[in-house]
């Protein structure tokens, strides 16, 4: 509040509720409502995590009978740190599956994360659009992109260049239609369906993690190795095979 200039008045504002509630936020430690939670962070420029550390442990900790741990109304409303935790906490496998996932491939030292994963046993499968693929085409027309999604996905697999010589990584390129960016972390599994019309981070994103062998996460894996098994290695000399 102090960083932002803010006053306990005007997060009552953003969230329509009385001051005093916002005092006995600060003052108790008590946990706002996620949607005030959300206002809150939104208007000082936070991660929602960054301002309640509690949050991180209370998902982690979801009850192990409960498929859907937190259901986000974007990609955005994703704390950053979250992802950050589930990279560090992943010990078999980390398995992505985007067109570009241009804010996954930007997170801070993302190749140097995911080299230290591998070198502790984590199998790594990344799998991005061929941007010559007719699949990017389509897609970007639908987001009126104006032919910039290949250029994207071609920005995100420069971030990858450091691991095509990593034991235990796999980066290929898919010319399939996909529905729906997966990230799978071991058991937890992020899904963002994708909305007609709508970039990723504005459409809502599943937290899941695994139950049983009949539920939603095995529904997406099942997905997720369609395209992998249709996917091409990359090969970053030859862009546009």
């Amino acid at each position: 509040m102090i960083q932002s200039g803010r006053t306990p008045a005007d997060i009552a504002n953003a969230c329509g509720v009385d001051p005093k509630t916002v005092a006995r936020w600060i003052t108790t430690g008590r946990l706002p409502h996620r949607v005030h939670r959300w206002e809150t962070a939104k208007l000082l420029d936070a991660d929602e995590v960054y301002l309640w550390p509690e949050l991180l442990e209370r998902q982690a900790g979801a009850s192990p009978n409960v498929e859907l741990i937190q259901l986000y109304p974007n990609r955005a409303a994703v704390p950053g740190d979250m992802w950050l935790h589930l990279l560090s906490k992943a010990i078999q496998s980390i398995d992505v599956l985007v067109y570009a996932g241009t804010f996954f491939a930007q997170i801070p030292r993302i190749s140097t994360m995911l080299t230290q994963r591998a070198a502790s046993g984590t199998h790594i499968r990344l799998c991005l659009a061929n941007p010559a693929s007719q699949a990017v085409d389509v897609r970007d027309r639908e987001e009126g992109l104006r032919g910039t999604l290949a250029a994207k996905i071609r920005a995100s697999l420069t971030y990858y260049t450091p691991l095509l010589n990593v034991p235990e990584c796999e980066i290929r390129l898919h010319g399939a239609t996909v529905y729906a960016s997966i990230f799978r972390f071991d058991n937890v599994m992020m899904v963002n369906p994708h909305a007609w019309g709508h970039p990723a981070s504005a459409n809502p994103l599943l937290h899941l993690q695994r139950v049983d062998s009949f539920g939603l996460f095995d529904h997406y894996l099942q997905s997720l190795e369609g395209v992998w098994e249709t996917a091409e290695q990359w090969n970053p000399d030859d862009w546009d095979r």
